[in-house]
């Protein structure tokens, strides 16, 4: 079972966000992974080895000016995983959460600009080598085929040339 990665809507700060957006990115990140989560964990349960993924960011691990609203979204995903983990403690399921940082895809930063390509072309701007979606899914893999008896609580994945969510080495 893989839960959802991504939906970031805006860059407004706190005083002026849309309410619409952060019940969007609320619904699609928390809801979501609860309901997926929800629908499949008796059957991961029954099978005797289940996994559940869920794909969060470092969103979820701290904060940035102008994404309260995903972040808060990201951080109640993460806080979602160590619980469930906690609750099932005991149960033949495991519980991994990757959690990516800059990762440029042709979605992301379109989505969370509407589709102003000249803002979201700036996010990646300078930026060498972001990570791509191949790179997410590759630590993906590698996380769940480990034998099942580990367990890959959380794994932070950042490009090289970002050192945390607001520290970004950019060569112009």
């Amino acid at each position: 079972l893989v839960n959802n990665a991504g939906g970031a809507l805006g860059a407004d700060p706190v005083a002026s966000a849309d309410p619409e957006h952060w019940r969007t990115m609320y619904e699609t990140n928390v809801l979501g992974t609860l309901n997926l989560t929800q629908a499949l964990l008796p059957k991961l349960e029954a099978s005797g080895d289940g996994t559940v993924v869920v794909v969060s960011s470092t969103a979820g691990l701290s904060t940035y000016e102008g994404g309260a609203g995903y972040v808060a979204a990201k951080h109640a995903e993460h806080v979602l995983a160590e619980t469930l983990r906690l609750e099932i403690v005991g149960k033949p399921v495991r519980v991994l959460e990757i959690a990516p940082g800059m990762v440029k895809t042709d979605e992301f930063a379109l989505t969370r600009f509407a589709g102003d390509t000249e803002k979201a072309a700036k996010v990646y701007e300078g930026v060498a080598a972001p990570l791509t979606a191949d790179d997410v899914a590759d630590s993906i893999t590698w996380a769940v085929t480990r034998p099942s008896h580990v367990n890959i609580d959380l794994m932070v994945l950042r490009p090289r040339a970002q050192a945390s969510n607001t520290k970004v080495h950019r060569e112009l």
